[in-house]
């Protein structure tokens, strides 16, 4: 079944925003701080992967940017970057799913390249942020790595199972919007 223009776009405009919405909701739920950059482990990652997956590159970079929203009351000082980093992460996760779901027939595989690839895009952006605009010493940037690398795998873990069952029930969804 084909969608009109019309309704694609309402759809994107109400998943963008139901989505951020979610994003924030989760980041905020389970919140871990780390110590040496104030900043804090979270599962909204787990939802931006489940957009991009599901929604494609536009829907995952708006959730993506609605990370800053949960940043703007918990961590202020890294809200401008996380509006920026997950925004990419997002769009560059929708993005290479879909291209590689033209390519690659295991939705699997084609999910955690997407995924990881997106992952490190957040992980060297926090790192590049925390060093270079919040000024924190190296081995404080360097401390957040592995718990931005384990919230990119649980995100990865939780989203994909997430992303199967939705597509089983939507097979629609199979390829992103």
């Amino acid at each position: 079944m084909q969608i009109s223009p019309q309704k694609q776009r309402a759809i994107i405009i109400a998943a963008s925003a139901i989505f951020a919405a979610l994003v924030a909701v989760a980041t905020l739920l389970f919140v871990i701080p780390t110590p040496a950059t104030s900043g804090y482990f979270n599962l909204g990652e787990t939802i931006i992967y489940i957009a991009a997956l599901l929604l494609g590159p536009v829907v995952g970079a708006v959730a993506g940017a609605g990370a800053s929203i949960a940043d703007a009351l918990v961590a202020v000082q890294y809200a401008p970057g996380t509006l920026t980093i997950k925004a990419i992460e997002g769009f560059l996760v929708g993005f290479l799913y879909k291209k590689l779901n033209r390519r690659i027939k295991s939705l699997t595989i084609c999910a955690t390249i997407a995924v990881v690839i997106g992952g490190f895009e957040m992980v060297l952006g926090y790192f590049l942020y925390e060093q270079f605009v919040l000024g924190y010493p190296l081995l404080a940037a360097m401390a957040e790595v592995p718990f931005n690398i384990v919230q990119m795998l649980i995100g990865l873990i939780i989203a994909v199972p997430i992303m199967h069952a939705v597509i089983r029930i939507f097979p629609q969804l199979k390829s992103p919007i």
